[in-house]
């Protein structure tokens, strides 16, 4: 089992930017698919970003594409997302996730508990 836990969200104006952080418990942290998901109130929770083991491969929601970078540190088992031109409609819990099955596309397994971002217009 690997803990996820995530840092950097809070209160930002419309158009700012904030990077969110999620450091990951665990030797095999390198091995993992890592993603961020969000769910914004009332909403399910919908796909952000992953990125494969080495950070040679991203993919976005069209949603954030173009605004947000993920990104990681495997020295440092902790994957980023910075978030840039932060819209109203960014508002949502943000969500760490492991894939820990090797499959660039599989399904993530490890959830973190979430940290929240609202973005004021």
């Amino acid at each position: 089992q690997v803990q996820l836990v995530e840092s950097g969200g809070g209160l930002v104006q419309a158009g700012g930017s904030l990077r969110l952080s999620c450091a990951a418990s665990g030797r095999t942290f390198s091995s993992y698919v890592m993603g961020w998901f969000r769910q914004a109130p009332g909403k399910e929770r919908e796909f952000v970003a992953r990125i494969s083991w080495n950070g040679g491969s991203t993919y976005y929601a069209d949603s954030v594409k173009g605004r947000f970078t993920i990104s990681r540190d495997n020295a440092k088992n902790t994957v980023y997302l910075q978030m840039n031109s932060l819209k109203p409609e960014d508002t949502a819990v943000y969500y760490c996730a492991a894939n820990r099955g090797g499959n660039y596309y599989g399904p993530f397994d490890s959830w973190g508990q979430g940290t929240q971002v609202t973005v004021s217009s």
